[in-house]
């Protein structure tokens, strides 16, 4: 279950996105939406394409892995992290096992 939320903003469009943390129930139920109502066309395309070639058996994989790939997706954009809902910036690094770009 996402047990957090990351607040990333675009340093050059200033366009905000909201990123959970942690399982992903929407992908558990709705497979590859979550990515396209999240303008994530790269990772929408992969998901589809899997379930189409595994019967719908990878969204046993995507619900566990989606959310921190979306979140990587975001920091490689260079999208920056504003603001956590719970903890700090530093303990969801660490929780991730990668660095977030944080301006905070």
């Amino acid at each position: 279950m996402a047990y957090n939320t990351i607040y990333f903003k675009n340093p050059h469009t200033g366009q905000m996105r909201e990123a959970p943390v942690g399982f992903s129930w929407t992908v558990a139920f709705f497979n590859c939406f979550p990515a396209l109502f999240r303008s994530d066309w790269k990772w929408a395309g992969i998901m589809f394409l899997c379930a189409l070639a595994s019967w719908n058996l990878s969204g046993f994989v995507f619900m566990f892995i989606y959310n921190k790939l979306y979140i990587k997706e975001l920091v490689n954009n260079g999208y920056e992290v504003k603001s956590v809902q719970k903890g700090t910036v530093e303990n969801l690094e660490r929780q991730l096992g990668f660095s977030l770009n944080n301006t905070i």
